[in-house]
């Protein structure tokens, strides 16, 4: 286990990030994992609504995020990734609310993410978020298992935490 504590560092991802962030998610089940090319747009085009948490240069977390065209006051987060070393550690709080507190998202009144029914961590991450902003976290089908995914992968449900 990574004391986080000590020497966390949280930034924008930056292009170098891309392989380490590809690998960290790999790790990270039940994550897809997105092609490596995905992981560098991520780290570049995405930079300023995403975070990469490094200890002595080791990244130990990542947030993929993005304003959603057309709706600036929302941020859809599209991945969490902690390295298991580093969990229990609120560190995935971190960096929410390091992207949050940036100049990007000054207009960000609500937070969208997609979550599996059966992903524990993520609902109860994004649950607890919403209670420390002290805000509603709504719950809807966003793609389902039949009608989006060919029966292939879990309805992916819709959490939308807001107005903060």
């Amino acid at each position: 286990m990574i004391n986080i504590q000590e020497k966390l560092m949280l930034r924008p991802p930056q292009s170098e990030d891309g392989s380490s962030v590809h690998r960290l998610i790999s790790q990270c089940s039940p994550l897809s994992t997105n092609s490596m090319y995905c992981n560098l747009l991520q780290c570049t085009h995405f930079a300023g609504t995403s975070v990469a948490a490094k200890v002595d240069d080791q990244l130990v977390g990542f947030i993929s995020g993005y304003l959603i065209p057309d709706r600036e006051n929302t941020l859809f987060i599209w991945q969490v990734a902690v390295s298991e070393k580093a969990r229990g550690q609120g560190l995935a709080t971190k960096m929410l609310k390091d992207i949050l507190a940036r100049p990007q998202c000054d207009k960000v009144t609500h937070i969208e993410t997609t979550i599996t029914e059966l992903n524990k961590a993520s609902w109860s991450l994004f649950k607890g978020l919403a209670e420390k902003l002290k805000v509603d976290i709504k719950r809807s089908v966003f793609f389902d298992h039949v009608e989006h995914f060919n029966r292939t992968d879990d309805t992916e449900m819709l959490a939308r935490i807001g107005p903060f």
